[in-house]
């Protein structure tokens, strides 16, 4: 990619607290990956787990609906976000309205209100595809300045940023949904070592680890003890959800199992600052992270 390629970027909640560290060292990597990142203005929550909750598909797709109106107002590139609950959202709801005609119609009636309107079909891509699909491996190694050699790192994808999307075409078709890639692929660029991790998509809890954790423990364990099987110094993940549950809840699990997890848990934007030579607090965001990834500071000095 020898040009940059602009995308309209939308952030979502969790970039404004416990995400942050994946906003920041997404924006840092973006220009060194030859990607242009314009953040959606005005943009609003997708409704990941509230808009399920109230109001029915009508309201859940209005929030998305907004956000894809306010999209084509600010231009014609295709949306990118880092989130999987972001992604699943709005690519969601922007295939739905593609396809349902009367949906479209409820849809702008209701953002007629606020006098926006969405009559053209955008794009929506996860970061991870687009890193796949137009930025690409190659160009990935190429910006590696401070390979993270020596760093073991167990992949772990999460269930929800490759399903249901990853093997359609509207998805980008980029990896699949039982045993994705990616992101081992993303780690040997860095020059880190990807261990064997064979549940890299089980599920953390998802929400429900921030309601009812009690319910989930046990979920977040074998994440971890699979990791330290592997002999990981720390697990990477592309999505905010599950790098939160992963980290806070290993003192719960301690309590309750009698174990003694400190396993870090980074993103793989995180893995790629430090790895392209960049600042380990400002750009790759390391300092937000609660279980210090000790390895990648040291790499990141």
């Amino acid at each position: 990619m020898s040009e940059s390629k602009k995308f309209t970027y939308y952030p979502g909640c969790s970039s404004q607290g416990s995400g942050a560290h994946l906003d920041r060292s997404l924006r840092a990597i973006a220009p060194k990956l030859g990607i242009e990142l314009e953040e959606l203005e005005d943009w609003n929550c997708c409704g990941a787990s509230v808009g399920h909750i109230e109001g029915g598909q009508l309201a859940n797709t209005a929030l998305s609906g907004r956000n894809l109106a306010n999209a084509q107002a600010q231009g014609a590139q295709d949306i990118v976000t880092g989130c999987a609950a972001c992604y699943l959202n709005t690519h969601g709801a922007a295939e739905k309205i593609k396809a349902d005609v009367k949906l479209r119609e409820r849809l702008n009636e209701a953002l007629g209100a606020a006098d926006l309107k969405y009559d053209e079909d955008r794009r929506v891509r996860h970061a991870c595809e687009v890193i796949v699909n137009e930025v690409g491996l190659e160009k990935v190694r190429q910006a590696v300045t401070n390979p993270l050699d020596g760093v073991k790192v167990a992949g772990y994808v999460g269930c929800q940023t490759v399903r249901p999307f990853a093997e359609t075409e509207a998805g980008g078709a980029y990896d699949t949904f039982d045993d994705p890639e990616f992101l081992d692929d993303f780690i040997e660029a860095c020059g880190a070592e990807a261990v064997e991790y064979d549940i890299k998509t089980a599920c953390c809890g998802g929400s429900v680890s921030v309601m009812k954790p009690d319910k989930t423990l046990h979920l977040i364990k074998k994440i971890l003890e699979k990791a330290v099987e592997a002999g990981a110094d720390m697990i990477a993940t592309p999505c905010p959800l599950c790098q939160t549950n992963v980290e806070m809840y290993q003192d719960a699990i301690n309590k309750k199992y009698g174990t003694d997890f400190d396993m870090p848990v980074v993103f793989y934007s995180q893995l790629m600052a430090v790895a392209f030579g960049m600042d380990g607090k400002k750009d790759a965001g390391l300092d937000q992270n609660i279980i210090k990834a000790k390895k990648l500071e040291e790499k990141a000095k």
